[in-house]
């Protein structure tokens, strides 16, 4: 199964929701996003793949950071499931295009429910990573779960996203916070709490004056 063969069908609200918000914005997406999803790049660094290791994005948009990902650690196998068919039509070029497409492969999924054996033919990861994904699935706890039911034994989930901006101004919160409701984004104020129960948290990190928060935990 190739990166670019490998996209499942898919039915539901959150699914179409996705897709009439991305079906334009797939285009412009990357290039706009640069400048507020901050964090994404020091996720990857911290990723640490083992040789040989297959690594999860879960909820993985345009594909930019399996791109980076497999560029940063050239020894790895990469997969990555959304569940916006029109995501992953951006995906599929940015693969293509960084001439990655043996490297990576995606599929149309849940990240709150998915068998990765039957999309990629896979058991157990050594890495999962969420970025920026969690503020968009309502049941993100759920998808928290299930990427860490998917690791191997010795394996480690990795997230970064918005996080409450307590050393900020509050008047920027506050439109931000509006601002990102217009895409329903809602970021989680107890995403240190759910990660500490979820499993054996590595690390949790504040970043730019709690403009983003980082997060690893081990199975």
């Amino acid at each position: 199964m190739t990166g670019t063969d490998a996209i499942e069908k898919k039915d539901g609200h959150h699914g179409g929701l996705m897709d009439a918000i991305y079906r334009n914005q797939r285009h412009f997406y990357d290039v706009t996003r640069k400048y507020y999803l901050l964090g994404r790049d020091r996720l990857i660094d911290g990723l640490d793949v083992p040789l040989g290791g297959k690594v999860l994005e879960a909820a993985c948009g345009t594909g930019r950071n399996l791109v980076l990902a497999a560029r940063r650690y050239p020894d790895a196998r990469f997969y990555g499931l959304d569940i916006s068919g029109e995501m992953l039509k951006q995906a599929r070029k940015n693969i293509v295009k960084a001439g990655l497409g043996n490297r990576i492969c995606i599929a149309e999924g849940d990240a709150t429910s998915f068998d990765p054996q039957a999309l990629f033919g896979v058991d157990a990861f050594d890495r999962v990573f969420i970025s920026y994904g969690l503020s968009m699935i309502p049941p993100w706890r759920e998808a928290i779960e299930e990427a860490i039911r998917h690791l191997k034994a010795d394996g480690t989930f990795h997230t970064v996203d918005f996080g409450q901006q307590d050393e900020l101004p509050r008047w920027f919160r506050r439109a931000l916070v509006t601002w990102l409701a217009r895409f329903h984004v809602d970021p989680r104020a107890d995403l240190e709490e759910v990660l500490a129960s979820a499993g054996r948290m590595a690390c949790f990190e504040h970043l730019y004056r709690d403009y983003a928060r980082l997060g690893v935990v081990h199975r």
